[in-house]
């Protein structure tokens, strides 16, 4: 696409007060790179599937594995993302390793995507 196919303003009037509110409230360039990061996790949709079955109910990897017609090591390679991403936790019950969502945000972050692409 040429910059002339870009609909763009036909004078150069930059209006200095809002710049100036808008880098004012900019959040820091780590904190704008964190975030960019988190939703990157959220780009796989595998993961996303995670995320769903992990609303349901908490999970070992072998009924995730399962559900998602997916080998074991599949699974805990994408789990391994999404915990280093704060996503989901685990706890060990006996032998299995039973993971779940992190927090309510977990799902919020969801649903408002699910809301967009509905709309």
């Amino acid at each position: 696409m040429a910059l002339n196919d870009v609909e763009h303003c036909e004078l150069h009037d930059v209006h200095l007060d809002l710049v100036s509110r808008i880098n004012k409230e900019m959040p820091s360039e780590d904190e704008l790179y964190d975030l960019a990061e988190l939703f990157k996790v959220f780009g796989d949709s595998t993961r996303i599937k995670i995320l769903f079955a992990l609303f349901e109910s908490e999970m070992c990897v072998c009924d995730i594995a399962e559900t998602l017609k997916m080998t074991q090591s599949a699974i805990s390679h994408q789990l391994k993302i999404l915990k280093q991403s704060k996503l989901v936790g685990n706890r060990r019950e006996g032998k299995s390793i039973i993971y779940y969502l992190a927090d309510d945000h977990v799902r919020t972050i969801i649903d408002q995507g699910i809301n967009h692409i509905n709309e």
